[in-house]
């Protein structure tokens, strides 16, 4: 059970081909759109929205809709809940973003400029009861002029409400309507989620521990979880105390506990480092990663800290493992009990699961945060295409700064041939652990058969589970790469669609 997959999205960017209108599914675009992409030219803008006086995007019958009532034409306002956060600090972008807090609690990624509207949006919010929206919108443009030192038009900010905020949910669109429920999906992401802490529950737990972070007691922490580390990875002998735990079904089923309690005291370091940040952690609960079962808590409000406390937050799970081995090697000392150093075993294959960065556990977040890129799986494409097929560099990396472009280009060409690798590898042990599974599924009906007992039946039980998941994870991860791979073929030989939806 992995204590994992903490963040419930990372901030998405306005996306560069968002819909003009209707809902999008769950997913959106990933892709931040340039600074100079968030609002067309004068000119363009204009011909996108031609004799409305206010543009197409406002709700004007256009040819296709010739004889069904036109909208009226409203200001945009922000969405009920939603909150300009500001800035992204220490971001590896050539221009720094700003977030945009759904009613959700997502955060959404935006260039400048279109935060500079939605701002000029919600602090004129009092004029979308006047009667003269028009003139209205001439005041929003030019208050966003004033702070951007563009020229802006009430054209253009209906075009860029329309086309660019309220697809991402952030503002309604300008006859009024509601903007759609966005929901994040991102790439290898936790799914069906179930909240069992609300967040007041969160913050009460958190404010518990959020002393350990403080300096003078967070350094002999420090100094207790190494020298229990040491001292039991050299002193004692983990194949004695494994022997001894397989032969007992209760100390397996234990241990098991003692793995999963782990993990969920490794989510409180994750709410305890935001709390004692000052930002509020979110709920708290569990869900399935790929097919195993994963507990979270939601800590996308560490975005609002610069890199120190995100980079905290994303160790405190880790550092609360650590404090988690301390105690077992103190109970160890106390009772002797061998399980006691298994359990030490598994809390610390558990960390070094956390800190790799090939999924989205604590050390994939480490090296987001270091770096300032929220999202690192969406430029797994453009850099292997300009890797290996030779095609220019995507929008998306020239928006980087010159650090982050080659930290990231480094990550991916490191950590795709360790994925299929690693694909590979599981992949040759599949009949081995289908025999094993099966001999273990005979052996259990056997003991069944000879009147065994309950906790030696759940033990095993157990084990065919923790075994069998592997397979399904396997399966799982080729189907979805299979059905990636088909929609990139189909894609290429469809070509560019004949009709593109304009961009702002």
């Amino acid at each position: 059970m992995s204590g994992a997959h903490r963040k419930s999205g990372s901030p998405r960017g306005a996306g560069a081909n968002s819909p003009a209108r209707p809902p999008r599914p769950a997913a959106m675009a990933q892709a931040a759109a340039q600074p100079a992409q968030a609002a067309a030219p004068p000119a363009q803008a204009a011909g996108a929205a031609q004799g409305t006086g206010t543009g197409q995007a406002a709700g004007t019958a256009g040819p296709a809709d010739a004889g069904r009532p036109v909208a009226p034409l409203t200001l945009p306002v922000l969405a009920d809940g939603v909150e300009l956060v500001g800035e992204f600090k220490n971001s590896g972008y050539r221009e720094p973003p700003q977030l945009v807090c759904l009613p959700n609690r997502q955060l959404v990624r935006l260039p400048p400029l279109l935060f500079l509207v939605a701002k000029a949006l919600h602090e004129h919010r009092g004029l979308a009861r006047t009667a003269d929206i028009e003139t209205a919108l001439d005041r929003v443009a030019e208050a966003v002029s004033q702070e951007a030192g563009a020229r802006l038009t009430g054209e253009q900010v209906i075009y860029l409400a329309d086309r660019k905020l309220a697809p991402l949910g952030v503002t309604t669109y300008s006859d009024g309507t509601a903007p759609p429920v966005v929901k994040a999906d991102p790439f290898l992401g936790l799914r069906f989620r179930l909240a069992v802490f609300p967040e007041s529950a969160t913050w009460f737990v958190a404010g518990l521990f959020a002393w350990l972070f403080r300096p003078f007691v967070l350094v002999p922490v420090l100094l207790a979880v190494v020298s229990a580390e040491a001292w039991v990875l050299s002193t004692r002998s983990m194949s004695v105390a494994l022997q001894h735990a397989i032969l007992a079904p209760v100390s397996i089923l234990l241990i098991m506990g003692l793995g999963v309690a782990s993990c969920a005291f490794h989510e409180i370091g994750h709410a305890a480092a935001c709390r004692y940040g000052g930002v509020r952690p979110g709920v708290m609960g569990c869900g399935i990663y790929l097919v195993w079962p994963a507990f979270y808590t939601d800590i996308t409000e560490s975005y609002r800290l610069g890199r120190a406390g995100r980079l905290r937050a994303d160790l405190a799970g880790v550092y609360f493992n650590g404090i988690f081995v301390v105690a077992l090697t103190l109970a160890y000392l106390q009772t002797g009990f061998e399980p006691l150093l298994v359990a030490v075993l598994y809390v610390n294959l558990e960390i070094l699961q956390q800190l790799l960065p090939t999924l989205r556990f604590d050390g994939y977040y480490i090296m987001s945060d270091l770096i300032g890129v929220p999202d690192l799986f969406k430029y797994i494409g453009p850099i292997l295409r300009r890797a290996l097929l030779r095609r220019r560099a995507d929008t998306r990396l020239n928006d980087l700064k010159r650090w982050p472009q080659v930290f990231v280009t480094a990550w991916v060409l490191v950590i795709v041939p360790v994925m299929v690798f690693q694909l590979a590898l599981i992949s040759t042990q599949v009949p081995g652990l289908i025999r094993m599974d099966w001999h273990k599924i005979q052996g259990l009906a056997a003991e069944a058969a000879r009147g065994a007992g309950a906790l030696q039946l759940v033990a095993s039980g157990l084990q065919i589970v923790l075994l069998v998941l592997p397979l399904l994870g396997l399966a799982l991860i080729a189907f979805r790469a299979l059905r990636g791979a088909v929609r990139m073929a189909v894609r290429y030989v469809n070509g560019p669609s004949a009709a593109p939806v304009p961009d702002a």
